[in-house]
């Protein structure tokens, strides 16, 4: 990764809802489990440049248990995750590809995701933000240090956080506001 960002704030994106579209069946959200699926959110990349040019490291934490649960092949995530790295300019995806039975430090809430990159890339998690759509990316930043910042959807209401916006721009908005 690049060394000139040591020491310095990320962002943590969660992919799912935040990177790309989530689907909706019946009611209930489901993650993409196939590549014509994956999708962009409105305005990712112009979040990720803005980020980049504010020299915030952008990382991506996802739980994809799916993986676990025999429902999507690890081709198709690695092929989801390439795409990611091709397209968005991030500086890295972490991924948990295990359920809640798995008990590992990795799956969201539990912070290890967050914790492995700041130890990695030497990140200051008190200067660094997560952006997510779940109760899960909020309780892993606040675990970490970090600021949360969660997007406002019919399905976390009762989500606790720092910050509530509406969009992936007001995101990046605020972000900006409070580092400079």
């Amino acid at each position: 990764m690049k060394d000139k960002l040591k020491g310095k704030g990320a962002v943590f994106l969660d992919r799912d809802g935040v990177v790309n579209k989530v689907l909706i069946r019946d009611g209930k959200v489901y993650s993409p489990r196939a590549l014509e699926e994956f999708n962009w959110e409105i305005g990712i990349q112009e979040a990720i440049r803005r980020l980049k040019d504010m020299r915030f490291m952008v990382i991506v934490v996802t739980n994809q248990p799916d993986i676990a649960r025999g429902k999507m092949s690890q081709n198709i995530l690695d092929a989801m995750t390439e795409k990611v790295y091709s397209t968005l300019s991030v500086d890295a995806v972490l991924v948990c590809p295990h359920d809640d039975g798995d008990e590992c430090t990795c799956r969201k809430p539990k912070a290890g995701m967050i914790l492995e990159a700041s130890k990695k890339w030497d990140i200051d998690c008190q200067s660094s933000f997560v952006i997510g759509d779940s109760w899960k990316d909020m309780v892993a930043g606040r675990a970490a240090g970090c600021t949360t910042i969660l997007l406002d959807r019919f399905y976390n209401q009762e989500a606790e956080c720092d910050h509530k916006v509406e969009s992936l721009g007001e995101a990046v908005d605020l972000i900006i506001k409070n580092k400079l």
